[in-house]
This record gives C-alpha cells, structure tokens and sequence, in this order.
C-alpha cells in the first residue's frame, strides 16, 4: 500500500539530524507548537494547577458523566503528528487533577511487505505528519474540529475533539435478600475521543486517543483508505487473490505500530516499573488449582515480551491515593502479532531510561544516539525517569473485503488505572461508605 521504494527513499532525506527533548523537538523538527514559544519553555505547573499550561486554542477539558474530568494539551509534529502533553484526570472525589502522561505520541509505524521487497518507517521515511487530512463535520460527530498549523500546508481542520458512548460504565444488584438496599445501581458511560487522521502514501491511518470516566486511557491506529496498486503480485505465493479469478495477488505485509510514552504520575517523571507474573499449579486429588502471582521490580531497562498471567505497570513514586497505596497504570495490550524480522519489533514492550535524543522506535533520525531504534537503547541503565515503548503488530493478509475503500481495522492498548483513586470514582454517593471488605449481607 505505499509508493515505489525510491520515493521513500527521497522523502527520507528530508529529516533532519538532530532531535531533542518532548517538547523542543518540535520546533527542531518545523513542528506545529500547540503553545507559543515562551509558553514552551516556561515550567510546568504544579499539579494543583486547574487548567494545563497552554492557550486555549491547545487546550483540551472535558467533564464527562459521573464528574470525571480529563485536561491536556496538545501539539503537532511534522514527523509523529499528534502529540498529547501534561495529560491529568481528575475524579469528582479528588479536590486537584492528578497528572498522569507527561507526552504520548506515536512513535513509528513499521511496514513490512512479506516478499522481502519493500519496508517502510511510515512515520519518519514518508510524509506522514505533513499529510494531516482535514475533516469533515459528519467525521467527528457531536464534537469540534480544531485547526492544526502544519507548516508548508497551511491551516488544517484536523483534529477532532468529541464524546462517544460506551455502554455500561458499571452495574450492581445490591440484593435485598441479603441484607442490601435492593437497589439496582447502574450507569452509561461517555469517553473522551482525540483523533486525527494522517495520509502515508496509500495508506490513511486514524490516530485515536480514548479517555473514559474511570480513568482509562485508551489508544488504537486504524489503518484504512486504500490498497497499493503497486503490491500486487500473481506469481510469489505472498499475497491474496483480489478481483476476477487469480490473477491479482494483493501482497501480504505487517504493520508494527510504536508508541511512546513519557509518564508524569502525581507530577514527577520519576517512577519504578514492576511486573507481575502468576503461575497456575494444578490440582492435587479433589482439590481445586492453586495461583501464585509474583512481583518483580524491573530496575534495568528491559525488552519484554507478553506472555499469559503477565503485566507490567508504571508506579508512582511522589503520590498516593487515599487508601495510601501509591498510584500506577497498567498496560493492557491489544491483540498483537509480533514480527521477528527485525530486532526492534520482538518485543512487545520496551522501558529505557529517558535520554532526549530517543524519539522513534526505528529509523530514529538522530546521529547522537547509540543506535538508531529501541532494542539498541536496552543497555543496563538503572530506570529512574523510565520511557515506556509499546509494539502492537498485525499481519495484513488483505481480502476481497479490502477494496474499495478498505474497512478500518485496528490495534493499540490501553492503560488501566490501578489504585490512583481509592474506590471507583463514580461510586454512588450512597455506596461511598463500602471502602474495604464488602458488607456480608448481615
């Protein structure tokens, strides 16, 4: 689904050398800054600030059901597109926001083409970022569309800020026979949704970031508009027959999609990483299984690999909720096929301690760093400012379905909070005293 191989190439030269920090890179990098340039360089607020430090216009606040409120700022970048900063959630039983991500962007999205012919770094080897599309109104339903500066394109009406259902935020039969109220408590949920949509050739990628009222953080790329018809082959057993007969093979290929995530949790961007891991024994005569999970402290920077029972979260070390357990979030990843092709996308998810010359997950622009993609930036530092790195793949096998245009599929993660406040926070004013071991009905 991409150009000649040559085209590539030339696009490719126009990257520069050098990147730095966040939220300076940007500008380095003929970037679309979501704040003015002073606003950039001024500190951060402290976390009891009320509104994140941009203007207006890269603002964005929204209160969905329940009183959960999401904050953030937002930027361009010619090369990632959209970027998300100083991202906080606040519950309606917290009295300040909490802070949460610092920066999330995506950070390459690899391509793959099964005959060993053509691979492609969509984000930093096309014109990714500069082919922001503009939207229409019916696109973002019930929602805004706000204007992006990209430079050499002019204003561009591509970034829509809305709200969307979600079915069953929570549901409870407070049984009556069991001494409860014989209340039915349930509500329906809204999320927050932040997308763009940006153009790579033949491909139209949706970049979505999903916010929910229980704090929630959900991202996922849809790959969509059209298949290349410079990948159809007939005769390599690499693809899939389209169209009358066998005689058109659309080519098979892979998309790695990477994110970056720089973490502020509670406002400090340092923070310890631990995984989980739990192990199922069986049975013994009539008894039932038995599962030990175990909690190892990830110190050094790490290359892991998704296995079932097993979990990471990032953890704070400058806050705690109101049980006094201190916050996190856990990674929660999609389906994902991985693709051993290539070293940097074995793994399905990476920790490296932050070092501003590290942006993007392959074909990483500058000349300053030890290596030019992630696995290489696994070298034994100790994690104190940890950078989470997540790989999700899909193996595209395209089908007659594929044409014209090509549904939407997509893959991403979620983060989940786990203990950031001390109770659901949209527990029932009613229900709010039931913190700890649940009434037994008597």
């Amino acid at each position: 689904m991409h150009v000649t191989h040559l085209n590539r190439v030339r696009r490719a030269r126009k990257r520069p050398a050098l990147l730095l920090s966040d939220l300076a890179v940007t500008a380095l990098l003929g970037t679309a800054l979501a704040t003015a340039p002073a606003a950039t360089a001024a500190p951060r607020k402290e976390p009891a600030a009320a509104a994140p430090a941009c203007s207006a216009a890269y603002r964005i606040e929204q209160t969905l059901d329940g009183g959960t409120t999401w904050r953030m700022c937002w930027h361009y970048n010619t090369l990632s597109g959209l970027v998300l900063d100083d991202i906080s959630y606040q519950p309606k039983s917290e009295p300040k926001p909490i802070p949460v991500l610092t920066s999330a962007r995506l950070a390459q999205v690899h391509v793959p083409y099964d005959d060993g012919e053509n691979e492609y770094d969509d984000i930093t080897g096309t014109d990714f970022g500069l082919a922001l599309q503009n939207l229409k109104p019916a696109e973002c339903p019930g929602g805004t569309i706000k204007t992006v500066k990209v430079p050499d394109m002019g204003d561009i009406q591509g970034l829509c800020t809305t709200t969307r259902a979600r079915g069953h935020a929570y549901r409870l039969n407070d049984d009556g026979s069991t001494g409860g109220s014989g209340k039915v408590y349930s509500a329906q949920g809204k999320d927050l949704l932040v997308y763009t949509v940006n153009k790579a050739s033949w491909y139209e990628y949706i970049t979505e970031w999903r916010f929910t009222s229980d704090g929630t953080i959900t991202s996922n790329v849809g790959a969509t508009g059209s298949l290349s018809p410079y990948d159809y082959k007939g005769t390599d057993g690499k693809g899939w027959p389209l169209g009358k007969g066998a005689t058109a093979y659309a080519e098979s290929h892979s998309h790695n999609v990477f994110w970056r995530l720089n973490f502020g949790l509670d406002g400090s961007p340092k923070a310890k990483v631990e995984q989980y891991d739990s192990k199922v024994t069986a049975p013994h005569g009539s008894g039932s299984p038995t599962t030990r999970t175990t909690r190892t402290p990830v110190t050094k920077e790490l290359a892991g690999d998704v296995q079932d029972m097993r979990w990471w979260r990032v953890v704070s070390t400058a806050g705690k909720n109101q049980d006094g357990h201190p916050r996190s979030y856990e990674f929660v990843p999609g389906r994902s096929s991985a693709f051993p092709g290539r070293s940097f996308t074995r793994h399905d998810v990476y920790f490296t301690e932050y070092k501003k010359c590290e942006q993007y997950a392959s074909d990483n622009p500058s000349a300053h760093c030890s290596g030019t993609s992630v696995d290489k930036w696994v070298d034994g530092q100790t994690l104190t400012h940890p950078i989470t790195w997540v790989n999700i793949g899909f193996h595209h096998i395209a089908r007659d379905e594929d044409q014209q245009p090509m549904p939407v599929h997509w893959q991403g993660f979620s983060l989940a909070p786990r203990d950031v406040t001390a109770m659901n926070p949209l527990t029932p004013a009613d229900l709010a005293g039931q913190n700890g071991v649940p009434r037994n009905g008597s």
